[in-house]
């Protein structure tokens, strides 16, 4: 049976549809995690990198942030974790060290190795007509 030039133009339109549906929703995900998980890593990593400069409540403050963050990606043990830091930090260096040690190990993002930024999907450079 031969199909019209219609019904191959429709079923192209939705796999186009179903194709920019899947683009759509990987995007989504990867801005997400770069919204929450990789986010709260760098800032993790940028509390620890400068202890010594940060005084007790700008610590505490960061570590409350960045578990918020770890609890809107769902990761909620390396949340806990954080949460209790930020206040450790303010009574006991050597427990609070020891929190957010084990939170940084239990922190999938800590796990993961870096990814290559995202790439624009589209032409390649050398196929750009000219345009005066």
């Amino acid at each position: 049976m031969n199909r019209s030039f219609k019904d191959r133009l429709k079923v192209s339109r939705m796999t186009l549809e179903l194709t920019r549906q899947k683009m759509r929703e990987r995007a989504l995900d990867q801005f997400k995690q770069l919204k929450t998980c990789v986010l709260a890593r760098e800032l993790c990593v940028l509390v620890r990198l400068n202890r010594a400069a940060f005084n007790k409540e700008d610590a505490k403050n960061c570590c409350e942030f960045i578990s918020k963050l770890c609890k809107e990606a769902g990761c909620d043990e390396p949340s806990e974790l954080c949460s209790k830091a930020a206040e450790a930090v303010m009574n006991d260096e050597e427990t609070y060290l020891e929190l957010c040690t084990e939170s940084c190990r239990k922190c999938g993002e800590s796990k993961q190795p870096r990814k290559p930024k995202p790439e624009m999907i589209g032409e390649p450079e050398g196929t750009r007509p000219y345009v005066a």
